[in-house]
């Protein structure tokens, strides 16, 4: 298919044209009829989307050019008859002509014009079709061009009104005539003429208000907005009203589009009349006598219209204008009217969202007030609204839609603060009244304002600190109301003030607490309040439910008597009266169950005594007969208890799943089933209408069994959900689940008595469940709304892809469930976390209903089997009750509830949610299901086919493959023998899920018949049919991948085909098809299937040429809809083809694309197409930036703004600054100082500059900005000030652009400690002034968030540039210049309004700036360092008054936090002090109060870190320190205080310990140290700089210092544990904990407790663990512990000399042994061949690896020294074998054996100096060893042969050199080496390493005889070539003879030797000639100097030829020395010179 359709466009390109010009195509008629039909469609949709992108690619010649023959190519499409042109394709016609005139020249517009005009016009001789398609061109012509054809605007308009007589029968044709008339309106650019205006206002009139299609009303309606928005003709009243008549008809329809349409007109007609001041003057109606007479025949419609209203004559026509709160008022009325439906409140509703969006921000922020007034008034207050609980839901959602998502998002920061006051002042402040003339607000008022606050507060966040106050007295006022509902808004509401601004906790706790008090001590009074009373405690839980979000400003103390209050409540509530006592027990579990929110730490102390709570007030019934002697209100009383006690259980296993035990569980199932037991037993009569029988005037008997049943299922569904498996009794599952299904599917069930109920329910009356409204549907389940499931187990959505999440979307949703929602309904949801998607509760039969399924779906696949069936049989005879039969309102109820039920169960049977699978595979209950689900399948309503679907699939993947086949063949034959519509459809979502679920490979068998039967389907013409099969056949591609590969081409071309076709868009001609089209988005779902296409094919699109074309041009047109899903869809086709076949994809226009969409009206368009920018900023940020046009970051900004938590925007920048920040930091730094300092101007409508009305700061603002229009100011200065209409960017962005600039910093730190030549370390000091301008505005910032960010920048930079030098001052610090600036931040601080967080960055701050020495004159520091000194005064003793600086006031957390960063800061000065020699006298007069408290510091963290439940095994009393007692409460929040700090104490201490301070080692064993000698003189023993230090030399102890454990055990624990870290930052933890670590393992301080048997072996594990596999530093220093600990090991300092225990003996080895390994370990991961691992670092370039190998050989050879005798042997031999394998390694000759040598002669001689027996053996062993080497290395190999060579000679000489006596002279291997050493000689390349061997082997007496013989015959022989190496080995050799003759030659052999050698050097002299004379010369004189004597003697004894060749030697020597004597009287001035100057 795809192939055929491709090709023939294609060789339609290119012909010439008659004038010489190029046609790019040219429609070939012959061809396209020659193809099967059902081809033809394809090949035109082809031939026109090529031809409008050729169209598109034009430029304004060459559509010029070709305006002609692509005309008539035009023409001919449109007057096809056969394939008839269809909706796509008359589009496309439409693009084509709107293309080539509004590009190029227009000469042929009329006469284009005139002849589609005649096509409308022509006969019967012209298809419908060609018809259509002509008018939809003639709209899409003048929409493009109408500028320049007026005239013909009349023409055209009035051959399409006559059209519409003849299109009755084609409802796509008269949609397109009212479509085109719009298009010609809005196209023609000035008012069109009047006559034809008001013919075409009648007759759309007509049809938006009474048309029987949909598509044609809704047309209808998009036409009158134009006509609205561009004409004047009928901003009138008459016309108006008229208007409003049509609009309220279509606004009733069931179709969402109709309905916004109509809404979208009105609204266009409101704005259009919006004025500051309405006016209502007279117009006069101009007509020419003739048009009023031939306008009679039309006004039919008009005059019935009057005659609705009123029989009297026309009025005159005033002109419109409205203020916005007549505007308001207008649609008010319609909404309120009682005989408006729900669905046309909703299309009111709608009206008000584009009416408030089309006004503008600017007006809104000005008219909140009158918006929210009229909101609450004239809407929720309404007296229609009350009367009906279900209208009242309904009306306070869409309040909340319109003011909280609509309202808020427009409104500006300060445009929220200021809502906020007015909510405050005028409405909540209101009550209780207090002014006369200002009247208490409404419950209806209070309700809606609280809900709005809410939502602000929770918007602004930090920001509403300034109003905190302000709101938290008027909510605790609104606390007081009588009302319930209003109670529980505004304890939600006083909630998210606590979250915001948490400083308002502690106090809004206290209060509440108090209030509760008094209320409750007046209660016995005449005064009594039980109602305010409940309110206090609904306050008190929800703001206690905040303190664990916030926990720096809690308060145990206040926890304990919150505690306290309610366990008096309920053991002293039995002695009060039944009301009372009610009342008490209410609160008191209110209160208890706000305290569960604090969680397991805090409930687990008082777990006993509230299980034994709960076991009181969930006791084992009473008999029924007992029961039955109780009255009514008693009944009542003990149901309400029960209840009460279950909200706290709930709250309970919500915050404390750590605690449920099996032991809790089963105990807490036994009284949930004493509760069932309860419910069973109560009287069949639950009502009563005698009020002193019951127990709450509202409630009765039965509401309070309802109640309870809800909170039985709800915690018994949590139960199971959190439970350890198996430990909820069978029992509990038997008791409770019969209820469970009885609640949700018996014929009897609770239902409300209402008078709206009662007539909805009868049968005649019933059409869908859905439009009851009566808010309890018949007992249905509220977890539904359309095809979005909420999960009962989750409470989590599950969208449905076709859902759309716009603000008029959302109202929509709300009419799709009969039930409303309400926080009154559950008031646990005060204190309980948020939904995810904020649901709010639903009435207590609803709920009861939603977790009798949860619990139903959990329960069933744990059950045997047996009783499996007995569960589906209840729920079967449910179904087939004689009373459904006169109830189907019910019966539709019921079969929602089973099949929900049912699919849950199959989920959980199939491990998709709860948390035990269990198993329903039985066949028994495989066949009731089954049973069940079919019956469910074929139900008219879709939402239930839709769960009925999901449910099967997961039966089929629950039960296998046998069970799988029947259903598959059940499903495919009822599709074939049923013809229904909705069963078909039912059966093939069934089909899909079975499929998806399943997956592609079990699946595999059926896709064929699934795959077949779908296509069929789709090919359907029944749009219900055709819709869910293309939904199912997408489904089943996505779930096939690559399996449906084979069935993609005709995938692709079927769904070609049915895109081009008419029967499967709502423009087809029938009139019933089109009406179910409307709202079923097929065009969308085929381009799902599209997308599902492109996933299977996946990378293999780039070798797939024509499916990826045909794919292409789908695409292309799907981008031209208008449909908001189906350009959702498009949206992610191209995402996903940009990651499959980016190379295919036209990259810039689909950037410029995704850009334009960012600007989108759909929000859901505007996500989508960011998130599509995140993933491709992703791969490549600078690229997508360059692409994009110009401003494309800063709409991400303004986006950002608008939604501060939009995700994929801070990704997109994430992911930017991530490429581009280390690289270009100046950019990012002057784009994040732009984001800080920019102003967003308001865009005010023409109509609407009103001046906002704002307290004193904009009254400021207004008189600049007068003064500056005064004086004529510029526009560019008016933007400049700050009028009222400007402000800065909400705080969340400024935060989040401070956080770009702070990951910045650290990205650019982090890089520059891995590489010196950081780019991006030197572009930003060449910035740092701009950071501190940046960090210091951030830092007193309004809103704290931002300020402790800009602390942290500046503690950044200090630490990045705190010592670098200026560059152009190198002699002061490049920092010193801001020290003004950095003072000034730290300022706000410390204020009184600070916070926590702040006060301890700014402390860290202060000693950064200290340390970083910028200042090192103590006197200069301050008030920097005034701040240390002071907050180490406050916080040193621990009370609760510690403060710093005016923040005071901490709670106790927040103390702890302060004084930890105090502590830390001392100790960061104590560490630089090493370095930083000024800092020794600031922190010197402080060490003796700093060190105790820093090791309680870190004892204190250790006890948390190591004991936390140290709490759980008191016996508690609240006379107890609370803080102990709530241990485990606080460690989880001081645990990150002391995580930040310990390290720094560590080093702190470790410090010390380097400078043996007697301070340190005092406080380390627990001793006060003494501070006496502080001031005094320095005694003895102290130092210079006044630290006291202990005598020098190794303190050896054997017991370790008190503290050493808790530093031991910080220490070890933090390396042994992994963390989540960067990489690079644990590796420098780890790094600073070693260094600590080696402080620390000194005797002194550890004694031997590092040696114990369990400590010494995990220590090694550790460190042996570290060795492989942290860095080569960390190595290092793991090497050098190891080495200390082998040296101050007890054995080691024993030595072991004298006899020892055995045992003793034998456990010490194995540790040297151990420590050794570690050693050895790090050598063989480093050099090759010492293990069979690969190495980690290549020698040859890491410098590092080289000093590691050095380090470890040098540990090696000191370890060596101290070990023990007995064991010496071993290491010996180890350590040569190293040696042995370093010198044989070609990687290590270069840079190791060379640093390697040093360490190898110290080796060998301390094992010559030991002189132990098996010495020699292991020498001579290394002997041979080496001399194997060296002959390998003389095979010249491999590149290192050569330097291997030179070593191994030169290792051996030392060996040989170090340890002489080891060998003797006759030993062979030496005699061997002998023989080599000679031999190298003669070589050039090594000859010079070979005579410094000989001459060092001669020195060492090593075989001297045979070493002078060869040096002698080497030195006689006469080179045959003059070769430069043998020449200097010449010389070294007659240098060691010399040598020799001086040293090593006993007296009475000197002259033999002198005269031999003697001899040797002048035949070398005669040998070689006057070359040689002097350095000959030289060697003699040495002679002569060793024995004058002999040499003289010798001199006398030769003969006369030797004398005179003696004689020109010497003379040769004095002749330098004459010429240097010579030189240096020259010189003899200069050197006088420089002599006296330096005297």
């Amino acid at each position: 298919m795809v192939e055929e359709s491709k090709a023939a466009p294609s060789q339609a390109a290119a012909t010439p044209t008659a004038n010489g010009t190029q046609s790019a195509f040219e429609l070939d008629i012959t061809k396209l009829h020659a193809l099967p039909s059902e081809q033809q469609g394809l090949y035109l949709l082809t031939f026109t989307a090529d031809l409008v992108r050729h169209v598109e690619s034009l430029d304004a010649d060459g559509a010029s050019a070709e305006q002609a023959p692509l005309k008539k190519e035009l023409f001919q499409i449109i007057s096809l008859s056969s394939p008839a042109p269809t909706r796509v394709v008359r589009n496309n016609v439409g693009r084509c002509f709107a293309g080539i005139f509004s590009k190029g020249s227009r000469k042929l517009l009329y006469e284009s014009i005139n002849e589609l005009v005649a096509i409308v016009q022509a006969g019967k001789e012209k298809d419908l079709k060609s018809k259509h398609a002509a008018a939809s061109c003639l709209g899409a012509l003048f929409e493009a061009a109408g500028d320049s054809a007026v005239s013909l605007s009349p023409l055209a308009c009035t051959a399409l009104l006559k059209a519409v007589k003849g299109a009755s029968s084609d409802t796509g044709y008269r949609s397109a005539i009212f479509r085109a008339l719009g298009r010609i309106v809005k196209g023609i650019n000035v008012a069109i003429d009047e006559d034809i205006g008001r013919s075409i206002w009648k007759q759309v009139r007509n049809a938006a208000g009474g048309d029987k299609s949909l598509l044609v009303q809704a047309s209808a309606c998009w036409c009158l907005e134009q006509l609205v928005r561009c004409t004047p003709y009928f901003d009138n009243s008459n016309d108006f009203e008229k208007l409003q008549t049509a609009l309220w008809k279509a606004i009733e329809s069931s179709s969402t589009s109709v309905r916004h349409a109509a809404a979208a007109c009105l609204a266009a007609e409101l704005v259009k009349s919006f004025s500051e001041s309405s006016s209502k003057d007279a117009v006069p109606r101009i007509r020419k006598p003739r048009k009023s007479k031939k306008a009679v025949k039309g006004e039919e419609l008009d005059n019935d219209v009057s005659r609705a209203s009123s029989p009297a004559p026309e009025r005159p026509a005033t002109a419109l204008s409205f203020t916005i709160v007549e505007m308001m008022k207008i649609l008010s009325t319609h909404y309120c009217r009682p005989t408006t439906t729900n669905k046309a409140r909703a299309g009111v509703v709608v009206c008000y969202i584009k009416v408030l969006k089309a006004l503008g921000e600017s007006v809104v922020e000005q008219s909140y007030g009158d918006i929210a007034r009229h909101l609450f008034t004239d809407i929720l207050g309404h007296p229609s609204m009350q009367l009906n609980r279900y209208r009242q839901l309904m009306s306070r959602k869409f309040v909340r839609i319109i003011l909280e998502r609509v309202v808020d998002k427009m409104l500006g920061e300060t445009a929220q603060l200021n809502a906020c006051r007015f909510l405050l002042n005028d409405i909540l402040r209101d009550f209780p009244q207090v002014v006369k003339e200002r009247p208490e607000p409404t419950r209806q008022v209070l309700t809606g304002a609280t809900s709005a606050l809410s939502c602000l507060v929770t918007h602004l966040g930090a920001a509403i600190s300034s109003i905190a106050e302000l709101c938290r007295e008027s909510l605790l006022q609104v606390l007081q109301h009588p009302s319930f509902t209003v109670q529980v808004h505004a304890a939600r509401a006083l909630r998210a003030v606590v979250m915001a601004c948490p400083q308002q906790l502690l106090s809004t706790v206290t209060i509440c607490m108090n209030s509760v008090s008094r209320e409750l001590s007046l209660l016995a009074g005449p005064r009594q309040a039980p109602k305010r009373c409940v309110g206090y405690a609904h306050g008190l839980a929800a703001v206690l439910s905040a303190s664990s979000s916030h926990p720096l400003y809690g308060s145990v103390d206040v926890y304990a008597r919150v505690l306290q209050q309610a366990t008096t409540l309920l053991k002293s509530s039995g002695s009060s009266d039944l009301r009372i006592s009610s009342c008490q027990l209410h609160v008191a579990w209110i209160m208890i169950g706000g305290l569960m929110s604090l969680g397991p730490n805090f409930v687990k102390i008082h777990l006993s005594q509230l299980m034994l709570l709960w076991k009181n007030a969930l006791p084992r019934p009473l008999s029924r007969d007992n029961m039955a002697q109780r009255n009514m209100i008693e009944l009542s009383y003990l149901a309400h208890v029960r209840e009460c006690a279950l909200a706290s259980v709930k709250s309970f296993l919500t915050f404390n799943q750590r605690l449920l035990t099996s032991d809790v569980s089963r105990r807490l199932s036994a009284m949930l089933e004493n509760t069932v037991a309860f419910l069973q037993i109560l009287p069949e009569k639950k009502t009563s209408d005698e009020p002193s029988n019951r127990l709450s005037p509202a409630l009765q008997l039965q509401d309070y069994e309802v109640m309870v049943r809800r909170r039985v299922f709800q915690c018994f569904s949590q139960l199971l959900l959190l439970s350890p498996a198996g430990s909820v009794e069978a029992t509990a599952h038997s008791t409770i689940l019969p209820l469970a299904v009885a609640s949700f599917s018996d014929a009897e069930y609770y239902a409300p008595s209402s008078l709206s109920a009662a007539i909805a329910s009868a049968a005649a009356a019933f059409e869908s469940l859905w439009e009851v409204g009566d808010n309890n549907g018949f007992g249905v389940t509220g977890l539904l709304r359309g095809l979005d499931v909420r999960s009962p187990v989750t409470r989590r959505v599950e969208k449905h892809w076709t859902s759309r999440q716009e603000d008029q979307d959302e109202v929509d949703q709300v009419n799709r469930s009969p039930v409303g929602g309400a926080p009154e309904y559950d008031t646990t949801c005060c204190y309980l976390p948020e939904p995810p998607d904020a649901e709010l509760p639903q009435p207590p039969g609803t709920e009861a209903v939603n977790a009798a399924i949860c619990a139903f779906g959990l329960s069933l696949p744990l059950q045997a089997p047996r009783i499996q069936e007995s569960l589906l049989e209840q729920m079967s005879s449910g179904f087939g009750a004689l009373a459904l039969q006169k109830d189907p309102a019910r019966k539709a109820a019921i079969t929602i509830n089973v099949a929900l039920a049912l699919a849950t169960a199959c989920k959980v049977a199939t491990g998709e949610v709860g948390a035990a699978k269990g198993n329903i595979q039985s066949a028994s209950t495989e066949k009731g299901i089954q049973t069940l689900l079919h019956f469910c399948i074929k139900d008219g309503d879709e939402f239930v086919r839709h769960v009925a679907a999901t449910a099967i699939g997961g039966l089929c993947c629950s039960s296998g493959n046998s069970f799988t086949s029947g259903e598959v063949t059940y499903l495919t034959e009822t599709i074939v023998n049923n013809r229904e519509p909705h069963v078909r459809a039912g059966c093939a979502l069934a089909l899909a899920s079975i499929h998806s679920q399943l997956g592609g490979m079990a699946a595999g068998f059926h896709m064929k018949n699934i795959v077949g039967i779908l296509m069929s389907l789709a090919a359907d013409t029944h749009p219900l049919v055709h819709y869910w099969a293309l939904d199912s056949l997408a489904q089943v591609a996505e779930s096939a991948g690559l399996n449906f590969s084979g069935y993609v081409a005709n995938t692709i071309g079927m769904l070609s085909q049915l895109y081009v076709s008419d029967s499967h868009n709502a423009e087809g001609p029938v009139l019933a098809s089109s009406n179910m089209s409307m709202d079923l988005p097929v065009p969308a779902a085929i381009a799902r299937g599209v997308d599902s296409a492109i996933n299977v094919l996946g990378p293999d699109l780039q070798d797939m040429a024509k499916a990826r074309d045909m794919i292409l041009t789908l695409l292309r047109l799907f981008s031209l809809e208008t449909d908001i899903a189906l350009l959702l869809e498009s949206l992610r086709c191209f995402e996903h083809l940009s990651l499959y076949a980016p190379g295919h994809l036209e990259f810039v226009p689909y950037v410029q694309r995704l850009q334009t969409d960012v600007d989108a009206s759909s929000t859901e368009i505007a996500q989508s197409a960011l998130r599509s920018l995140s993933v491709l900023m992703r791969r490549d940020a600078p690229e997508i930036t360059r692409t994009a046009r110009p401003g494309l970051e800063d709409r991400l900004w303004d986006y950002l703004d608008s939604d501060p938590d939009q995700e994929d925007i801070r990704n997109i920048f994430l992911n930017w600054l991530e490429q581009t920040g280390p690289s270009d930091p100046a950019e990012w730094i002057q784009r994040c100082n732009n984001i800080l300092t920019k102003s967003k101007v308001k865009v005010e409508q023409p109509k609407t500059a009103l001046v906002k009305d704002t307290a004193g700061p904009d009254i400021q603002d207004d008189e600049v900005a007068g003064f500056a229009v005064g004086v004529g100011a510029s526009r560019e200065d008016e933007n400049q000030a700050p009028t009222s209409t400007q402000e800065l960017m909400k705080w969340q962005v400024r935060l989040f652009a401070m956080e770009c600039l702070h990951g910045l910093i650290a990205m650019i730190a982090k890089e520059a400690t891995i590489r010196d030549d950081s780019v991006g370390e030197a572009a930003l000091q060449r910035k740092v002034a701009d950071v501190i301008r940046i960090a210091f505005s951030a830092s007193t910032a309004g809103v704290a968030s931002l300020r402790v960010v800009g602390m942290r920048i500046i503690d950044q930079v200090l630490k990045l540039f705190g010592r670098t030098p200026d560059p152009d001052f190198p002699e002061v610090m490049l920092l010193e210049q801001y020290q003004a600036q950095i003072s000034s931040a730290l300022t706000p601080a410390f204020t009184a309004d600070s916070s926590p967080e702040l006060a301890a960055a700014a402390v860290s701050v202060c000693a950064t700036f200290i340390a970083t020495g910028i200042v090192t004159d103590i006197d200069r520091m301050g008030r920097i360092l005034k701040v240390l000194i002071t907050a180490l005064g406050s916080f040193a003793e621990e009370s609760m008054s510690a403060s710093i600086g005016d923040l005071k006031a901490l709670g106790t957390n927040a103390q702890i936090m302060v004084r930890m960063a105090v502590f830390s800061a001392w100790a960061e000065l104590q560490i630089a002090s090493a370095e930083q020699k000024y800092l020794v006298n600031v922190v010197q007069p402080h060490i003796a109060k700093l060190v105790p408290l820093w090791l309680s510091s870190l004892r204190e963290y250790s006890r948390l870190r190591f004991e936390p439940d140290i709490s759980a095994s008191m016996a508690i009393t609240l006379s107890d320190d609370l803080d102990m007692v709530y241990a485990a409460l606080n460690r989880q929040t001081l645990l990150k205080f002391y995580q930040d700090t310990w390290l720094s104490l560590v080093d702190a201490i470790a410090s010390l310990i380097d400078q043996d301070s007697e301070f340190v080692f005092d406080a380390l064993d627990s001793k006060h140290a003494s501070t006496g000698g502080d001031e005094g003189g320095a005694p003895n023993g102290v130092n210079g700089i006044g630290i006291v230090r202990k005598s020098t030399g190794i303190n050896y102890r054997e017991e370790p210092v008190a503290f050493f454990f808790v530093l031991f055990g910080l220490a070890f624990e933090s390396l042994a544990v992994r963390t989540s870290e960067d990489d690079t930052l644990t590796r420098q933890r780890n790094l600073d904990i070693l260094h600590a670590l080696k402080k620390i393992l000194r005797p002194s301080v550890s004694g031997n407790a590092v040696y114990q048997e369990v400590v010494f072996s995990e220590t090694m594990d550790l460190l042996s663990r570290m060795v492989l596999t942290e860095s080569l530093g960390v190595q290092a220093v793991v090497v050098d512990i190891v080495r200390n600990l082998c040296i101050v090991h007890p054995s080691s300092r024993q030595g072991l000399q004298t006899p020892v225990n055995g045992e003793a003996l034998s456990e010490d080895i194995e540790q040297l042994f151990e420590l050794t390994r570690i050693i050895v370990l790090v050598l063989a991961g480093l050099i090759p061949g010492l293990s069979d691992t690969p190495v980690s670092a290549r020698l040859e370039t890491s410098e590092e690896a080289i000093a590691l190998v050095r380090t470890s050989l040098q540990a090696l050879v000191d370890v060596s020294d101290v070990f023990p005798s007995i064991i010496k042997t071993d290491l010996h031999a180890t350590i040569l074998h190293i040696f042995v394998t370093i010198l044989g390694t070609g990687a290590c000759q270069a840079a190791v054996v060379p640093q390697a040598l040093p360490i190898l002669r110290r080796f060998i001689a301390s094992l010559a100096d030991e002189d132990r027996p098996d010495t020699a053996t292991q020498l001579r062993n290394g002997l041979a060893r080496m001399l194997l080497i060296l002959k390998n290395a003389q095979k010249r190999h491999t590149e290192a042969s050569l330097p291997c060579e030179k070593n191994t000679l030169l290792a051996i000489t030392v060996l040989l050199s170090a340890a002489p006596k080891e060998f003797k002279q006759d030993d062979p291997l030496l005699a061997r080496f002998v023989t080599e050493l000679c031999e190298s000689l003669e070589a050039p390349m090594i000859s010079r390493v070979a005579a410094g061997c000989v001459r060092t082997l001669l020195m060492a007496g090593v075989a001297p005889a045979a070493l002078l013989s060869h040096a002698v015959t080497f030195l006689s022989a006469a080179d045959a070539v003059e070769l430069e190496g043998l020449a200097q080995s010449k010389t070294l050799l007659a240098q060691a003879l010399t040598m020799y003759a001086s040293t090593r030659v006993s007296p009475k052999q000197q002259p033999a030797a002198i005269a031999l050698f003697m001899k040797i050097l002048l035949q070398r002299a005669e040998v070689e000639g006057a070359k040689s004379h002097q350095e000959t010369a030289a060697r003699l004189l040495e002679l002569a100097a060793v024995d004058s004597a002999s040499f003289r003697a010798v001199v006398t004894g030769m003969d006369g030829k030797e004398k005179q060749a003696l004689e020109r030697i010497l003379k040769a020597r004095t002749g330098v020395q004459q010429a240097r004597e010579d030189f240096g009287s020259d010189r003899e001035p200069t050197i006088a010179l420089k002599m006296n100057f330096g005297g």
